[in-house]
């Protein structure tokens, strides 16, 4: 019997010894899996990432275009039509998909335009400086409707004869005005001008009461999208002259642009660097996670397809460091349970535990006021304030759950399980059972 009972033993602790290498080995395995892939991901897609993300006017150039309003007959420069200028300016900008311009006023009558990275500046000056006074005119040259009576224009293909087209939708009051008019003029030209130049001058065949035009003559459909640009955003108030127009390089030069770069990478380097030295394996882990950080905010600047400015660079860093502070945070935690007297695992999960909550609070805090930033801000301040809060999403997610995923299996995986590894060689430890300090 004794001898049964001691092969039972003997069987059930095998048995156990191998459920505990099989733990250790599976969790030693998915650790180095991941470490091996984010590694590799980061080496292969960190330099076409950053090269592919848009810069802005002050890291690689652009067109900067000067405008000035003049007095008409028409017309005067007032403080309400320039503020209707630069908000009409915004909207076309906007429309042509431009990101982070530069839009501002300059005296009483300029209005200053950058725009980073145009590959055709010409186009866009276009597009941005014309008056856009749309007309509609009878033979007696008398103004039956004008822009303001639109209500939409979209650029189309005409299904009939394959031409392209710009579709006019009326608000109400410039629907009836325009069924007025086709009803007057059955038999007779109306002319459809933009800028005091005809367009198009259809004979009125029959009244025309359902509110919508059509205007052709245009040679592509990106000739048509760019009117219909024009007339969505509405006319400008008074007239205004292009003064001057200049593509731009870097204005911080490139020998700065270098040297930004440069210290960026020492930056991150000694960041690196200081988290291995501190905390040692811990540290390499969250060193590895800022890797995956680096790469998934890279991701999605590239798939918003954002521009990266100086003030944008500047919030990914901020970012960078608050990643790090999570993970100090984290650790910091640990070493205190461990003085406690709690093993490792125990140690790490709730280390975990206390420093989420703080964690949550403070990039919650960050995030809110990279919001309001984003909401009242202009220009490159709602570039730092998209960096900032993208980033300091993605390093909350990283710092508790890619980081805490991967500790967990180096503490399975039971490699080393030395406290110096961990950072925590060297405390005196408090024994709570026995209420005495026990060196470590």
């Amino acid at each position: 019997m004794r001898i049964i009972l001691r092969c039972s033993i003997l069987t059930a602790k095998l048995k156990f010894e191998g459920r505990k290498f099989l733990v250790r080995t599976n969790s030693l395995i998915k650790l180095l899996i991941c470490l091996v892939a984010i590694v590799a991901l980061f080496v292969i897609f960190i330099r076409p990432l950053a090269h592919s993300i848009r810069q802005g006017l002050d890291l690689q150039g652009g067109t900067h275009v000067v405008l000035q309003a003049e007095d008409t007959e028409i017309a005067l420069v007032d403080e309400d039509a320039m503020q209707r200028v630069v908000s009409i300016m915004e909207k076309r900008i906007n429309e042509l998909g431009l990101t982070e311009p530069i839009i501002q006023r300059e005296g009483e009558r300029r209005v200053i335009i950058e725009l980073p990275g145009i590959k055709d500046p010409d186009k866009a000056i276009e597009t941005i400086g014309k008056t856009a006074m749309l007309e509609f005119k009878d033979e007696a040259g008398n103004t039956l409707l004008t822009g303001t009576d639109l209500k939409d224009a979209q650029a189309a293909m005409n299904q009939q004869n394959g031409q392209c087209v710009v579709n006019l939708e009326f608000s109400d009051e410039g629907a009836q005005k325009f069924a007025d008019a086709t009803l007057e003029n059955v038999g007779r030209q109306i002319a459809i001008l933009l800028d005091g130049e005809i367009l198009t001058n259809p004979v009125v065949r029959e009244p025309i009461l359902g509110g919508k035009a059509e205007i052709s003559g245009q040679r592509d459909l990106q000739e048509a999208q760019q009117l219909a640009i024009l007339l969505r955003s509405g006319a400008l108030p008074v007239k205004v002259n292009i003064i001057e127009t200049r593509t731009v390089g870097p204005s911080l030069g490139q020998d700065s642009k270098d040297k930004s770069e440069f210290a960026f990478v020492i930056g991150i380097a000694a960041v690196l660097i200081f988290m291995l030295l501190f905390y040692r394996l811990p540290g390499f882990i969250a060193d590895i996670s800022l890797m995956a950080y680096t790469l998934m905010l890279l991701g999605v600047l590239k798939g918003l397809d954002a521009t990266l400015t100086l003030p944008g660079v500047a919030g990914i860093i901020l970012s960078i460091g608050m990643a790090v502070d999570a993970n100090v945070l984290i650790f910091e935690h640990f070493k205190e349970e461990f003085r406690l007297g709690k093993s490792i695992r125990l140690s790490m999960d709730a280390g975990f535990k206390r420093a989420f909550t703080t964690i949550f609070d403070s990039n919650i805090t960050t995030i809110i006021a990279a919001g309001v930033l984003f909401l009242f801000g202009t220009g490159t301040i709602r570039g730092f304030a998209i960096t900032l809060g993208l980033g300091v999403l993605l390093s909350m997610f990283t710092a508790i759950t890619l980081t805490q995923f991967m500790l967990k299996l180096l503490v399975n995986a039971k490699v080393v399980e030395s406290p110096s590894a961990y950072g925590a060689d060297g405390f005196v430890l408090f024994d709570v059972a026995t209420e005495k300090a026990v060196k470590k």
